[in-house]
């Protein structure tokens, strides 16, 4: 029996396999959206440093969309302002998106009426935002041929929504504010705090009396010193448990020493201090 040719390993499909991802990188680079190559999208604003990755999602109604600086838009995200495209909103913007904002791959904002988003919110994957609800008033009307109900949405600085959260028109989301992943939320959401659920509900919150209740599970990360350079960074990388036990023991001990030396230098200063 004639022993099968292995096509995927020959040399002229890894040369083609190399040309498609090449010009599959080079068609990314080249269709994102900025601000110096919006191609033939017209924003009504955007920021510097802001792209819009490509592939592109569905994005018309464009200049009424603001978009501040520096925001990543990921790849597939639907931006859209009015219910269809082609029509005159007027003369403010629909879609105001703050600096610093991250879109996650597959997003949805659909601002048929004002949708505002703060700066430095970050969205999961699939994140869906609308403005505009189906109605179903009329039993014996399709539902989709009833006019919708639409109410302004706005997500306060410092969110993070989480992959496949839902945010239903009417929802006001509050500064610095964990949305779960799956979550629905409508109504008002307080100020930092955690909701989670379908509908969406406080399970956990902030206040300045009583820190985090329930309380926080796990401490803080440590953030990385200033002046870490990337080789430390790598060199950290690379030590095995032991490494990291015996370091641990050092910090331990030079605590340790640190403390006894104040002690003694607070001693001494009594000491001064009462011959006086």
């Amino acid at each position: 029996m004639p022993k099968r040719k292995n096509t995927f390993s020959s040399w002229p499909r890894r040369l083609a396999q190399r040309a498609v991802h090449a010009g599959w990188a080079w068609a990314q680079r080249t269709g994102s959206v900025t601000a110096e190559h919006p191609g033939r999208f017209r924003f009504g604003a955007m920021g510097t440093g802001t792209r819009l990755a490509f592939p592109l999602g569905t994005v018309f109604g464009e200049p009424w969309i603001r978009i501040g600086a520096h925001c990543i838009v990921g790849e597939q995200v639907t931006l859209t302002a009015g219910l269809m495209p082609g029509l005159d909103l007027g003369p403010e913007p629909i879609l105001r998106i703050g600096d610093g904002v991250v879109l996650g791959r597959g997003s949805h904002v659909i601002a048929d009426t004002t949708v505002i988003i703060g700066s430095d919110c970050y969205f999961g994957p699939y994140v869906y935002v609308t403005s505009t609800n189906h109605s179903y008033d009329d039993p014996h009307e399709p539902i989709g041929k009833q006019w919708p109900r639409m109410e302004p949405v706005e997500i306060g600085p410092g969110c993070w929504i989480g992959t496949g959260a839902v945010i239903l028109p009417g929802a006001r989301v509050g500064r610095n504010v964990v949305v779960a992943a799956g979550a629905v939320v409508r109504g008002e959401v307080p100020d930092h705090c955690v909701v989670a659920g379908a509908p969406a509900r406080v399970v956990r919150r902030w206040t300045p009396d009583e820190g985090w209740q329930p309380p926080l599970r796990t401490p803080p990360p440590v953030p990385i010193p200033d002046g870490t350079t990337p080789d430390q960074l790598r060199a950290l990388s690379e030590l095995d448990e032991e490494d990291v036990a015996r370091l641990a023991e050092l910090d331990e001990e030079g605590a340790a020493r640190l403390t006894r030396s104040d002690a003694n230098g607070t001693a001494r200063l009594a000491e001064v201090e009462g011959g006086a």
